[in-house]
């Protein structure tokens, strides 16, 4: 049964750091060699790995993806077609490998849920699946 995290946003767009709250579900499952699948059931969010360090890069990267949304008519009534199209971009799951018991990420690597029709609150399902024997 997959972990349930609950990520509230304050921003229209923002990348939420849940680096945190990932790895303290890999710790509380126990698994030692495996991988962790995060997957999230929204079609205005996604999730993506980034660097972790320098605060800028987070929006500097919802910037540039907002600039790659054509100034186009949506049909769509609700007015977020926007966020939909951005979040098809990014997608909605990553998949990390887990090794003695710790996520596998680049020195500077962290886990973000990426909103784009926010401020919401928002679920992150997290799936650690243990190595066969």
């Amino acid at each position: 049964m997959p972990v349930q995290l609950e990520v509230r946003t304050e921003n229209k767009s923002e990348l939420r750091d849940i680096s945190s709250k990932v790895k303290e579900a890999v710790s509380e499952s126990g698994v030692k060699q495996g991988v962790c699948h995060v997957f999230v059931p929204h079609t205005t969010a996604g999730l993506t790995l980034n660097e972790n360090w320098d605060p800028d890069v987070r929006g500097d990267l919802v910037r540039a993806l907002q600039a790659l949304v054509p100034d186009v008519r949506f049909r769509h009534g609700e007015g977020n077609s926007p966020a939909h199209l951005l979040a098809t971009l990014v997608g909605a799951s990553q998949t990390l490998l887990i090794r003695d018991g710790q996520l596998l990420l680049g020195t500077w690597q962290g886990i973000y849920l990426a909103e784009f029709d926010g401020p919401r609150s928002r679920r992150v399902l997290v799936k650690v699946v243990a190595d066969p024997d």
